[in-house]
């Protein structure tokens, strides 16, 4: 017969893994696992390009890759928790709900910096630590701190520490970098603008609300649609350059045109339509873009 507890200590012991799994989800959320995930697939997209690595080797710089991620994903929740919770998609946020304080927010994302930056030198190699910790510290301080509420060209430049985990796969395999690495990085840099520009007009009055300078808010929407086209051409001819360097061959080519040439017809369907659905259907897209673009090379290489 199954025992039936009564009393608070019945309800405290209901409560208590409760609590504890909101704990959890919360250190969690402040690594920003849905953000990161993305650019992990590139991490190891990348490293399966560059050679073959052990599967030990993919789960070390995976691992020194998430927390290093985490670690400044975490760093923008204590950092943002002002403008946070001023906007919808973020008001319930860890730290600015106040389920997280901001200082073990903060300590968070330092230890997980710098437990990076250890387990990446000595599991991985230093080229792969060091370019990872460059990448910590420029979306912690580079794009959260000095760019973010400060111009509206912060994720075009704010963007070129999300495009680092490529470099990061390729150094942990081959312990240097070569100019089909670099190609990597400005595919995903060329990425980023379109990518968050398109969220940007979605989210444009919470943005206008938190007094965050993003190109709706400053330039209007029509521009902000204007350079979402124009970074979708610049992605395609960038996009381009792993075949034209004989990095990669005629599988990849059919891929990346393909997936230019629908991402440009989207972006001129966005101008020309100015509504949040197309708006919404190039973001969905566009992170389907970057992952079968990566998915690509992959095959290239080894099918």
């Amino acid at each position: 017969m199954p025992q039936v507890v009564t009393g608070n200590s019945g309800v405290a012991a209901a409560i208590a893994p409760s609590a504890a799994r909101q704990r959890v989800n919360d250190y969690v959320a402040l690594t920003k696992p849905k953000v990161q995930s993305l650019l992990l697939f590139t991490t190891v997209a990348a490293m399966l390009v560059a050679g073959r690595p052990s599967i030990a080797l993919i789960v070390a710089t995976l691992i020194g890759g998430a927390m290093s991620a985490g670690g400044s994903g975490a760093i923008n929740h204590w950092y943002d928790r002002d403008v946070d919770l001023l906007m919808d998609r973020t008001a319930d946020r860890p730290v600015a709900s106040g389920r997280v304080s901001p200082r073990a927010a903060l300590s968070f994302g330092l230890i997980l910096g710098a437990a990076s930056l250890v387990w990446l030198t000595l599991l991985v190699n230093p080229l792969a630590a060091a370019l990872s910790f460059a990448g910590f510290i420029g979306y912690a301080v580079g794009y959260t701190m000095l760019l973010k509420r400060h111009t509206w060209q912060n994720i075009i430049w704010g963007g070129a520490a999300g495009a680092v985990p490529p470099l990061v796969g390729w150094a942990a395999v081959t312990g240097s970098l070569s100019g089909l690495a670099l190609f990597l990085f400005f595919i995903v840099f060329f990425w980023t603008p379109p990518h968050f520009w398109a969220l940007s007009l979605l989210m444009k009055d919470d943005y206008k609300a938190a007094g965050i300078p993003m190109l709706p808010v400053v330039r209007g929407e029509d521009e902000t649609r204007r350079q979402i086209l124009l970074y979708s051409i610049l992605l395609y001819a960038v996009s381009q350059l792993p075949f034209c360097a004989g990095g990669l061959g005629v599988p990849y080519l059919i891929v990346s045109l393909g997936l230019g040439l629908t991402l440009i017809v989207m972006a001129w369907q966005l101008r020309r339509r100015a509504d949040r659905a197309s708006a919404l259907k190039l973001y969905l897209f566009s992170l389907v873009y970057l992952a079968a673009l990566f998915a690509a090379m992959v095959a290239d290489v080894w099918l």
